[in-house]
């Protein structure tokens, strides 16, 4: 895997994101529920990280990730096995690695606006991106999540918090992405300082791989909205762009049921939730929402933006 994120289920602490373009080891460690640069996120340097990684498995050290009897989940991706290239196709020049689907990528680049102002950034995708979650690690700044299931792709959610979708156009107005390059702006965590280092994970849809878009809620809670993706998710985080509305990341692996009960909030520190409304079936071809609260399937938080990732993506699996 290339991009690891850890979140212990049945204790309150930390996310944490590493990736193998930036690095592994502790100060190289972001928390997707602070705005903390990299390794200001809690624990004893030197500790608590992600060591290494092979193609068996991923090697942990330090009390948040070895509690004992402590119950962990860890979502992983693969981009290009930390081989990295130089991408020179925006205005920033970009350090990228690609999965062999190219719709999924990890991109680093130097933020060099001081003022208000637009730059493009390549991505290195063979589409337009869907989806993406955008992040300065040398200071403290937002998560971002750009996406086109929101009004225009200068609207943007913060993963760490519970806030609505926000126009940031006043820092300069950002287009859509292409096939080639996304835009940023002068916005804490996108391009608010010459110097700070940014990273960027890019998601594309691709057929029975990754799917991203919007849904509205019907607030019924026994037959809620059904929203077909082509694939069995394996993964699905969730959130309505009205402000109250809690990141949700449900998966096939901590319940491995229908319907999922167990979720998790990418902005909170807080273990696993588990209350008495389920919050979806993972069906073989989408999602269908079983729950009527503002977490999923509320008429009153529409719509709500979506990222999901395939159970089983045979046509870019690695054989043994």
């Amino acid at each position: 895997p290339d991009k690891v994120w850890i979140k212990v289920r049945s204790i309150v602490d930390n996310h944490y994101i590493q990736d193998s373009s930036r690095g592994f080891g502790f100060s190289k460690s972001l928390s997707t529920n602070t705005t903390g640069a990299e390794g200001a996120n809690g624990g004893s340097p030197g500790s608590t990280k992600v060591d290494s990684v092979s193609s068996s498995n991923i090697v942990v050290t330090g009390p948040d990730f070895t509690y004992q009897s402590a119950t962990y989940v860890a979502w992983l991706w693969r981009a290009n096995g930390g081989t990295t290239s130089t991408n020179t196709q925006g205005d920033i020049d970009s350090t990228v690695q690609v999965d062999p689907s190219g719709c999924f990528s990890i991109v680093k680049y130097t933020g060099t606006l001081s003022s208000s102002g637009v730059q493009t950034v390549g991505h290195g995708l063979s589409k337009a991106p869907s989806y993406r979650i955008t992040k300065g690690i040398e200071k403290t700044g937002n998560w971002w999540v750009f996406s086109d299931g929101q009004t225009s792709w200068n609207y943007g959610l913060n993963l760490n918090s519970t806030g609505a979708s926000t126009d940031k156009s006043g820092n300069g107005s950002m287009s859509a992405p292409t096939s080639t390059v996304f835009s940023t702006n002068y916005t804490d965590g996108l391009n608010d300082s010459t110097g700070n280092d940014m990273i960027a994970y890019c998601f594309a849809n691709c057929e029975g791989y990754i799917k991203s878009g919007s849904y509205v809620g019907n607030g019924d809670g026994s037959d809620g909205t059904f929203v077909y993706l082509g694939f069995r998710p394996a993964f699905l985080m969730v959130k309505g762009v009205i402000s109250g509305s809690h990141w949700q990341i449900i998966d096939n692996k901590r319940d491995g049921y229908n319907p999922t009960p167990e979720s998790l909030d990418s902005g909170e520190t807080d273990a696993s939730y588990t209350g008495a409304a389920p919050f979806a079936d993972l069906l073989s071809n989408g999602f269908k929402v079983r729950t009527n609260n503002a977490v999923m399937g509320s008429s009153s938080y529409d719509p709500y933006v979506y990222l999901a990732m395939a159970d089983v993506p045979a046509k870019y699996a690695t054989a043994r």
